[in-house]
């Protein structure tokens, strides 16, 4: 493994007093695309919003690219960190453009200038939304927006970003094109990303890590061909499935 991008190390997130994140330690690579399982309630998102600092720890740190995210001034994470929520809170009469613009502020504070521009035009090229950029998200299909909100995220030119559950709303053929963007993303931009996956099979057929979770804590962390098995899933998930291989990625299905 190559030298960790993300370090956690002993997180912990109570609400009164239950854990809901339960003592997690993890060493995530960088240049590495990473997918986060677990069933509803296992701590996922909560996770992702601690090493974001959108949620604060109750014990614990995590550090990225060895800045401990609790300590470090807000404008020099954001510019090594990008996170993408499931409620991203963007009024619908915001058009592409100015929306992934939005992804310059650590950069720009709201006054792009020339070294914004590129970014921004890189992205919208990048997600295929050149010929889309001056309409509103209202005006464009689930999948169009959801690309939007990624555009506006690689802009914000991070080495690591964090996205939970990016595949929300999209039907399989878009969730496919999503993910096979964010391979791109790690493969030729050389990012690292940290998805929230609810989609065992997407998961595994496009990570180079996974980390699976149960009621707080990490059950298992290593490549899919480690994780995808029987055993771990019923660990993870309480319930019996098969695995199988097909074109090389282990695929899982269950039955009633």
């Amino acid at each position: 493994m190559t030298r960790p991008m993300i370090e956690v190390q002993d997180l912990v997130r109570r609400y009164g007093g239950t854990a809901v994140v339960d003592g997690v330690s993890l060493r995530l690579p960088e240049r590495a695309f990473v997918s986060v399982i677990g069933a509803n309630g296992a701590g996922k998102s909560s996770l992702l919003s601690m090493i974001a600092r959108l949620l604060p720890a109750s014990a614990g740190r995590a550090l990225v690219d060895g800045l401990d995210v609790a300590t470090t001034p807000g404008d020099v994470l954001a510019r090594r960190l990008g996170i993408l929520r499931q409620d991203s809170g963007v009024a619908a009469r915001v058009t592409i453009r100015d929306l992934v613009a939005f992804g310059r502020y650590p950069h720009s504070r709201g006054r792009l200038g020339p070294a914004d521009h590129a970014p921004i035009a890189d992205a919208l090229r990048f997600l295929d939304l050149e010929t889309l950029a001056d309409r509103f998200l209202d005006e464009v299909s689930g999948g169009q927006r959801q690309r939007a909100f990624i555009a506006m995220v690689l802009a914000q030119d991070t080495d690591c970003i964090l996205l939970d559950e990016p595949l929300n709303n999209l039907d399989m053929r878009h969730a496919a094109a999503m993910m096979a963007l964010l391979r791109r993303a790690v493969d030729e931009r050389g990012r690292t990303i940290v998805a929230v996956l609810h989609d065992v099979n997407f998961a595994s057929c496009y990570s180079d890590l996974i980390v699976a979770m149960r009621d707080g804590r990490v059950v298992a962390v290593g490549p899919p061909d480690e994780i995808v098995t029987p055993a771990v899933m019923r660990e993870v998930y309480g319930i019996d499935v098969e695995v199988v291989t097909v074109r090389g990625y282990r695929t899982v299905f269950f039955y009633r």
